[in-house]
């Protein structure tokens, strides 16, 4: 089996690119094991900076085939043409694999290196994808292999100690542009209740921010402040609170955004300055409120811009970690790959043992000399599967498995086939699996609704 991954990333392309490539990525994995036979296993892993598909194919010649399959279903499901989609996606193969996602899921291939939240991503992707039946064993084994990765570079490294996150960075730009630097002071309105809303609420309150309110288009924020605090808002109220903030923040990624002009509306008789942090990868507000007075607006490109680095040394020791865990988890690879034909070897021998064995049995029955002959038997076919074995293991670390399997057909006749796949079981930002409001498509006025005349 060959395990590959299509990446798209916020190094390669920009972020308006990802958000429409990822439209559809929640039922990317299902359709297209259902339509291709050449797939059969895929993970997606989509967040605010990247959109990755990991997969797995029976045969390297299969790769490409794979590859067009699942940009032709990423082009039908996001309504970009197909060669745009085929330019935006880099291809790992190999050991670039795993070397990738263990970077990504340590925070190294972050726009704030170091982050913690991709590694929860990371995980919750397998478990949607486990869920839906679409994980094949090599890829769990890749995924669960990337979380100890990521686990390792924090407990051995001073990476990500700081506790930067998007919403970190986020809010200390904000707090730059404010006059007011107390956050204990500033009334917030957060847009969503998914895990990265949760997230925005945590960091929120150990700035000291207390009068913070949440608003949900599909209804979520009571049972959301339930458990978090907070102020849940509906659709009533919600523009009052969004004229009396000092500090509106987006994490929903919904159909539904706030549309400059009803900002503007909204607004009109405030004195104060609004600042709007979208953290949502499809935009939760219109990218010109911007340009409005008394409005200033962060967004992830302007996060991305402001991370600060962190230290070489840390990041020096991070990589070598992920490296040698991706060598390790390539080798063992490598040693699974023969264990089919290891198993087929093994049958074989010991069938030719049994037949013998019959043979003896009918002449001699269950005799005292039976058994002796059957013991000496069995003692000499294991000492020479030995050599074979130990012989298969070391050839699949030096990436020679198909010589092995090719010599086991060519002295024995031994037709070697993989397992076959098993049956289907029945925090970007954003949260992929569950976005606020996908299902709840906005009117032409907006997420706003208009104020009531007098």
């Amino acid at each position: 089996m060959v395990l590959f991954s299509l990446v798209a990333t916020h190094a390669d392309i920009d972020l308006e690119t990802v958000a429409q490539l990822s439209t559809g990525s929640s039922v990317l994995a299902s359709s297209a094991l259902a339509e291709s036979g050449l797939v059969s296993g895929a993970v997606v892993l989509a967040t605010c900076n990247r959109y990755e598909i990991y997969g797995e194919t029976a045969h390297a010649e299969d790769l490409e085939a794979a590859r067009s399959a699942l940009v032709g279903k990423i082009s039908g499901l996001s309504g970009l043409n197909e060669q745009l989609v085929s330019k935006a996606f880099s291809t790992n193969s190999g050991s670039e694999v795993s070397r990738h996602l263990f970077a990504v899921s340590a925070g190294l291939d972050s726009a704030v290196v170091g982050e913690r939240e991709i590694a929860g991503q990371v995980r919750r992707a397998l478990i949607t994808a486990q869920h839906e039946g679409t994980a094949s064993p090599g890829l769990v084994r890749l995924f669960q292999a990337a979380s100890k990765t990521a686990k390792d570079v924090g407990a051995q490294t001073a990476l990500g100690s700081r506790g930067l996150s998007i919403v970190s960075v986020a809010l200390d730009l904000a707090t730059d542009l404010s006059d007011d630097t107390d956050w204990g002071n500033k009334k917030v309105v957060v847009f969503g209740t998914g895990a990265y809303a949760g997230a925005t609420m945590s960091l929120l309150r150990e700035r000291g921010c207390k009068d913070i309110s949440v608003y949900s288009s599909s209804g979520r924020a009571e049972t959301f402040v339930a458990t978090r605090g907070g102020t849940a808002l509906d659709a009533d109220k919600l523009p009052a609170a969004v004229a009396a903030a000092d500090v509106m923040i987006g994490c929903s990624g919904s159909d539904n955004r706030v549309e400059a002009a009803e900002l503007a509306r909204i607004r009109e008789s405030s004195t104060g300055t609004l600042i709007a942090i979208d953290l949502a990868l499809t935009h939760d507000f219109d990218p010109t409120v911007g340009e409005l007075d008394g409005v200033e607006l962060l967004t992830l490109e302007s996060v991305r811009l402001a991370a600060p680095q962190e230290q070489a040394e840390s990041l020096a020791q991070a990589s070598t970690i992920v490296s040698g865990a991706a060598a390790a988890f390539e080798q063992e690879r490598e040693a699974r790959s023969v264990d089919a034909a290891i198993v087929a070897l093994r049958r074989h021998t010991m069938s030719v043992l049994d037949a013998e064995m019959e043979k003896v049995r009918a002449r001699h029955g269950c005799t005292a000399a039976a058994e002796e002959v059957e013991f000496a038997l069995r003692r000499m076919v294991k000492q020479l599967l030995h050599i074979p074995t130990v012989r298969a293991r070391e050839l699949a670390a030096n990436g020679q498995q198909d010589d092995y399997v090719s010599a086991l057909e060519a002295l024995y006749g031994i037709q070697v086939e993989q397992p076959a796949t098993p049956a289907r079981q029945a925090e970007c930002p954003v949260d992929h699996q569950s976005v606020e409001g996908r299902s709840a498509r906005g009117t032409a006025d907006g997420l706003l609704p208009r104020a009531e005349s007098a």
